[in-house]
C-alpha cells in the first residue's frame, strides 16, 4: 500500500497559509459562503490559498455542472451505435467498418469577448484536443456565433477578431472548417456567444478515456510549458460580466496552433505505441481538473510534484501551476515500463515530457511544491462529488398566437423577400467563411452555404454530414418549442443532403441560472431537446453547459446550440439545395399554416419580436423528413432544402440563387395570406425538386406516406416571377444577398 503524504501530520501542517481565507477572497474564488463553508467541513480545517484555487476550480459552473447536471441526466444518450456518450472528453459513435465518429461542441464565450482573437482561437484549439485526446484524429471544425446588434459600436470588431481566431487557429493546425451558423441580434451586444465544434475519425476499438488505473503508474506531463495565461479563466467563465470586463484580459488564454498540431501527432503516435493508460486534455482548470479528472475517475489518488512542471516563467508558485490555462497541454497515466519511449516519441516532436507525479491508492489528491505539501484533499469529492444545486424556477409563460390579421406592412411579396435576403441573419455569410479553411486535407464534398456540411470518410464511399443549428427567437418565447425545434432542424439539415441523422452534441448558452425565469428557460428547453432527440432517435453524445452570459444583470437569448451528425453509405448520393436545371416541379413537403410569431418576417419586416413560435410536431418531422431521405436515396430528387428562417420565399430564393436558376411560383392557395404563406415559418418542411415529368408521380407517392406535398411552381429562366407581383432577377437577389456583410466589415468604425 502507498503511505499517504498526510499519515504525517507533520506534513499536512507544512500547508503554506500565506494568504489569510478571508469572505472577500472567497468571493473572488466564485464561491458562495455556504459551499466554502462545506470545504471547511470536508477537510476539516482551513484550506491553504491553493487548496481554495483548487476547489474553487473544480466547484464553478463551468467545471461541476452543478446547477445543470441534474437536468442534463434526463436527455436520451444511449443508441445502437454510441460507443461513449456524456462524461468523457468527447462523444463516440459507430459509424460501421470499424471506424468512429468521436465529436463535442464547447462555448468559449467570455474569453471571445475580452479578447475576440485569441479567445476564439483557444476555443478551437481546446475542443480539438477534447477529439484527439480520445484517440481521434480531427477532421473538420463547425462554429456557433451570436454577435450584438450590428449599429453596436463593438459589433464589427468583435465579429472581425472571432472570425480571424477561428481561421488563424484552425487553418493553421490544418483542420477544415466546414460549417457554422452566425447571427446578430442586441441582447448579445455584452455578451456574445463563440461554440466550437471539432469532429474526428478513429478505430472503434482503439479508443481512449480519462479514467486511470494502476497504482504507482507515472503520470506525464506532455505538451507546451505552463505559463501565468488563463488564470481563473474557469471562474471568469462562471461568472456574469461587469463594468470590468476588459480588465479580464490576463484570464484569457494565449494559443499556438503550430505547437498543437506537434501534440496532436505525438499524442497518435504514443497512443499507437501502447504507452497510454489514461489521457485527459487540460482545459478549463488546466493542471488541477485534468489530474483531479483521471484519479477520481479511476478511483485512485494522486500525488503531483510541481518542481517538475516544465515552466516558461520564473518564480511560478503552486496556486499559479494549478490554475494556469496555458493551452496545448496533456497529461496521462503512462503504461508501466513505456516512460522511456515514450519521452522519446515527444522528444522527437520537440514537446515537453515531464513525470510529475504518481497514481496512489489513497483516494487523497496531494500536491507538493519545493518539499512542501501545497494541498492534500479528498480526491472523489472534489472530482465528482461538487455541490449540485435543483435551483427553483419558473415556468415560461405561454405567449399569444400571431395571426395574419394583427401583422401590418405596406411592403409588397417582393420587397419583403428583398429586404429579409439582405438582412444580418439571413444575408450570405461567405465573408465569414471564406477566411476559413474549408478544403485542407482534400475530403469537403460540400462546403459552407447549404444545409450541412459533407465530409469524405477515408477514400469513402461513407461520407459524414455536419451541421450546427438552433433558432433563439424561438427559445425565448417558448423554451420547450425551441428546444424542440432546435433538434428538429438539425435534423432536417442532415436530412436535407440525404445523410440519415446518428447523434447530437450542445451547447447550452444561458444567462443566471439563480434567476428562477432564467433557470425556467433552461429546464424547458432541456425538456423540449430530450423530447425531439427521444422521437428521432437522436442521442446527445457530448455536450457543455454555458452559464452566467450576462452583463450588468442583462442576459442573452435563451441559445442551447446543436451540432449535429449523420452518415451517408454513399457521398455520390448526397443532395445540394442549388435548383439543376429549367423545367423541374417544384414540390413543398409539409403541411403551411402560415405561422407569423417568432419569425425573422415579424423581426425584421415588422420590428416586432412577439408571439408564440411555430409547433414543432416531431411525428411529422420523422415522416417527412425519412420520406424526402428516401427520394434522395433512391435518386428522384434533384434539389433538397429546409425551410426554416424566413419561411418558404426565403428557402426558394436560396435554392434559386445557389443554382442561378429562375422560378415561376403559383398563387397561395385560396384564403391564404400571402405574407403568412410565403414567410410563415411552420415546421417539419422541405422545398424539392424532381426531374420534369415527374412531379404527379412523386406528390401521388408521397399521398400513399401520408406526407404533405403540393406543387408550387416550376424551375427555369433567369428570375424568381411571384404571382400578383413584381419579378426579380435572381443575379439581382443574389448581389444584395451576398454584399450585406462584406460592406458592414468594410465600412469606417
Amino acid at each position: 500500500m502507498t503511505t499517504p503524504l498526510n499519515s504525517d501530520r507533520t506534513a499536512v501542517n507544512s500547508i503554506p497559509n500565506t494568504s489569510r481565507i478571508t469572505p472577500e477572497l472567497v468571493a473572488e474564488h466564485g464561491l458562495k459562503p455556504e459551499e466554502y463553508e462545506h470545504f471547511v467541513k470536508l477537510i476539516g480545517r482551513e484550506p491553504s490559498i491553493t487548496e481554495l484555487g483548487i476547489v474553487s476550480a473544480m466547484w464553478n459552473e463551468h467545471c461541476s455542472y452543478k446547477s445543470s447536471k441534474v437536468w442534463l441526466r434526463t436527455l436520451p444518450t444511449k443508441g445502437p451505435r454510441v460507443i461513449q456518450g456524456p462524461g468523457e472528453n468527447a462523444g463516440v459513435v459507430d459509424i460501421g467498418n470499424g471506424l468512429a465518429v468521436v465529436f463535442k461542441m464547447e462555448s468559449h464565450n467570455h474569453p471571445s469577448f475580452i479578447e475576440p482573437y485569441q479567445g476564439a482561437g483557444t476555443g478551437v484549439g481546446g475542443i480539438l484536443r477534447d477529439v484527439f485526446t480520445m484517440g481521434a484524429r480531427p477532421i473538420a471544425a463547425l462554429n456557433f456565433l451570436r454577435f450584438g446588434d450590428c449599429h453596436n459600436v463593438k459589433t464589427r470588431r468583435l465579429l472581425a477578431g472571432v472570425v480571424a481566431g477561428i481561421g488563424g487557429y484552425g487553418n493553421s493546425f490544418g483542420v477544415p472548417t466546414v460549417g457554422g451558423s452566425v447571427g446578430f441580434h442586441k441582447r448579445y451586444n455584452g455578451n456574445i456567444l463563440v461554440n466550437a465544434m471539432a469532429v474526428g475519425l478513429a478505430r472503434a476499438d482503439e479508443i481512449f478515456y480519462a479514467a486511470a488505473t494502476g497504482v504507482g503508474r507515472a503520470i506525464v506531463y506532455l505538451g507546451s510549458k505552463t505559463g501565468r495565461d488563463g488564470i481563473h479563466g474557469a471562474t471568469m467563465a462562471s461568472a456574469e460580466f461587469g463594468a470590468d470586463a476588459e480588465e479580464k484580459r490576463p484570464t484569457v488564454q494565449v494559443g499556438d496552433p503550430f505547437a498543437e498540431k506537434l501534440l496532436l501527432e505525438a499524442c497518435l503516435e504514443i497512443m499507437k505505441a501502447g504507452c497510454v493508460v489514461a489521457i485527459q486534455d487540460m482545459g478549463a482548470a488546466g493542471l488541477t481538473s485534468s489530474a483531479v479528472e483521471m484519479g477520481a475517475k479511476g478511483g485512485l489518488g494522486v500525488e503531483l510534484n510541481l518542481d517538475a512542471v516544465p515552466c516558461r516563467e520564473t518564480g511560478m508558485t503552486a496556486y499559479e501551476m494549478m490554475l494556469s490555462e496555458s493551452q496545448e497541454r496533456m497529461l496521462m497515466v503512462i503504461a508501466d515500463g513505456k516512460e522511456d519511449e515514450a519521452e522519446a516519441i515527444f522528444r522527437k516532436w520537440g514537446l515537453d515530457f515531464a513525470i510529475v507525479g504518481r497514481t496512489t491508492d489513497t483516494l487523497r489528491f496531494v500536491v507538493k511544491h519545493n518539499g512542501v505539501v501545497e494541498a492534500d484533499l479528498p480526491i472523489k469529492e472534489l472530482g465528482d462529488q461538487a455541490p449540485e444545486y435543483r435551483r427553483p424556477y419558473e415556468e415560461p409563460l405561454p405567449r399569444p398566437v400571431v395571426t395574419p390579421e394583427d401583422v401590418r406592412t405596406n411592403a409588397s411579396v417582393a420587397d419583403v423577400l428583398e429586404r429579409l435576403i439582405a438582412s444580418p441573419d439571413l444575408c450570405s455569410k461567405r465573408w465569414v467563411w471564406e477566411q476559413y479553411d474549408h478544403l485542407i486535407g482534400g475530403n469537403t464534398v460540400q462546403r459552407p452555404g447549404g444545409d450541412a456540411a459533407v465530409v469524405r470518410i477515408e477514400d469513402g464511399p461513407k461520407a459524414l454530414a455536419l451541421t450546427t443549428d438552433v433558432t433563439p427567437r424561438y427559445c425565448e418565447a417558448d423554451p420547450f418549442e425551441g428546444g424542440k425545434q432546435a433538434v428538429a432542424e438539425a435534423w432536417r439539415n442532415l436530412t436535407a443532403v440525404g445523410a440519415t441523422p446518428i447523434a447530437v452534441t450542445d451547447n447550452l448558452n444561458f444567462g443566471n441560472p439563480e434567476k428562477p425565469e432564467i433557470m425556467g428557460q433552461f429546464v424547458a428547453c432541456v425538456k423540449g431537446i430530450g423530447a425531439a432527440c427521444e422521437a428521432l432517435d437522436f442521442p446527445v453524445v457530448s455536450g457543455n453547459v454555458s452559464l452566467y452570459n450576462e452583463t450588468n444583470g442583462k442576459g442573452i437569448l435563451p441559445t442551447p446550440a446543436i451540432g449535429g451528425v449523420g452518415l451517408i453509405e454513399d457521398l455520390h448520393k448526397s443532395m445540394t439545395l442549388a435548383f439543376k436545371a429549367a423545367g423541374e416541379p417544384v414540390l413543398l413537403v409539409g403541411k403551411t399554416k402560415g405561422w407569423l410569431g417568432a419569425s425573422a418576417f415579424l423581426a425584421t419586416v415588422c420590428e416586432r419580436e412577439d408571439g408564440a413560435p411555430p409547433p414543432v410536431d416531431l411525428i411529422a418531422e420523422k415522416r417527412n423528413g425519412d420520406f424526402v431521405r428516401g427520394l434522395i436515396r433512391d435518386g428522384i430528387a434533384t434539389a433538397v432544402h429546409d425551410v426554416s428562417d424566413g419561411g418558404l420565399l426565403i428557402a426558394i430564393a436560396e435554392m434559386a440563387m445557389a443554382g442561378r436558376v429562375g422560378t415561376s411560383l403559383e398563387a397561395p392557395p385560396a384564403g391564404m395570406d400571402p405574407y403568412a404563406w410565403w414567410f410563415g415559418e411552420d415546421q417539419a418542411r422541405y422545398v424539392i425538386t424532381v426531374p420534369s415529368g415527374q412531379g404527379a408521380e412523386v406528390i401521388h407517392k408521397a399521398e400513399m406516406a401520408g406526407v404533405p406535398m403540393v406543387k408550387i411552381g416550376k424551375t427555369g429562366g433567369d428570375r424568381l416571377i411571384l404571382p400578383d407581383d413584381r419579378s426579380i432577377v435572381v443575379e439581382s437577389l443574389r448581389d444584395r444577398h451576398e454584399t450585406w456583410l462584406p460592406i458592414y466589415m468594410g465600412a469606417s468604425s
